[in-house]
């Protein structure tokens, strides 16, 4: 089924004479990871819903190159982020959203040196920001009174000291919140950044995803939550392990705004 979802790009906008309210930085998990295409998807609905101006880069976005440099490529990543503060720069770019906290700490903390300036949110403050501003109404429905468990990012959290807008979201839903014994300045990384997303573990007696999503089962929610594909990755990875993929989903906040809205 055909989805009418609007995604301008930068170029198309350009072309016309505009300049969009904000730029969607993709990532790409979230252009080319299949369960992270969902993000994506549900992202776009609800700036659609709510009449959000943005565009995207379509094919002239790169990596921000976040997993080159915590491998230890500084070099690859300074080409991967000239590449792209390039292009953000020609079409004059000021804000910018993603979902994925990696390009958001990478663009946000590491693009500034190398002459890319931007006012950077994540996807959460975003929507949190449209809410307050009454363009997004956000409606309990579906998740009213179902436990949910927000797991935090590193590069969201610790990193960047954004803890409440995820929160905020989820309380609107009219959902209990309940938090992991681990949680905010205290979280516990899902076990994927520092580019270990793209490598098999070391040797060990428990992998860090487990552990993680050991905390998670902890509270007994329904619906874990995430404000990030790589996140979502391990910790479906974890839920799965104990066999409780029937009983528990791993959503990610656009998602369960977008199901709440039925869009």
């Amino acid at each position: 089924m055909a989805e009418n979802l609007i995604v301008p790009t930068m170029a198309e906008m350009l072309a016309q004479g505009q300049q969009p309210e904000v730029l969607f930085w993709v990532g790409c998990a979230g252009s080319f990871d299949d369960r992270a295409k969902r993000i994506t998807k549900a992202f776009v609905k609800i700036l659609n819903n709510a009449n959000v101006s943005f565009a995207v880069l379509g094919t002239e976005e790169s990596c921000t190159g976040d997993p080159a440099k915590r491998a230890g490529n500084e070099f690859l990543f300074q080409m991967q982020a000239m590449m792209n503060i390039q292009v953000l720069n020609a079409y004059e770019a000021k804000k910018i959203v993603t979902a994925c906290p990696h390009c958001f700490n990478t663009l946000k903390n590491e693009y500034p040196e190398l002459g890319g300036h931007y006012q950077v949110v994540h996807h959460t403050q975003f929507l949190k920001e449209l809410l307050d501003n009454g363009r997004l109404k956000i409606e309990g429905g579906t998740y009213k009174g179902k436990r949910i468990t927000f797991h935090d990012p590193c590069y969201l959290g610790r990193a960047n000291s954004v803890y409440e807008a995820p929160r905020d979201l989820i309380q609107k839903l009219d959902a209990e919140l309940v938090e992991m014994k681990r949680s905010k300045a205290n979280g516990l990384c899902c076990g994927a950044g520092g580019a270990q997303m793209f490598k098999e573990p070391e040797a060990g007696n428990k992998d860090i995803n487990i552990e993680r999503t050991d905390d998670a089962l902890e509270t007994k929610p329904e619906v874990i939550a995430a404000g990030c594909p790589f996140c979502n990755t391990m910790l479906t990875d974890g839920v799965k392990h104990n066999h409780k993929e029937a009983d528990i989903k791993v959503l990610d906040i656009a998602e369960l705004i977008a199901n709440a809205q039925d869009l």
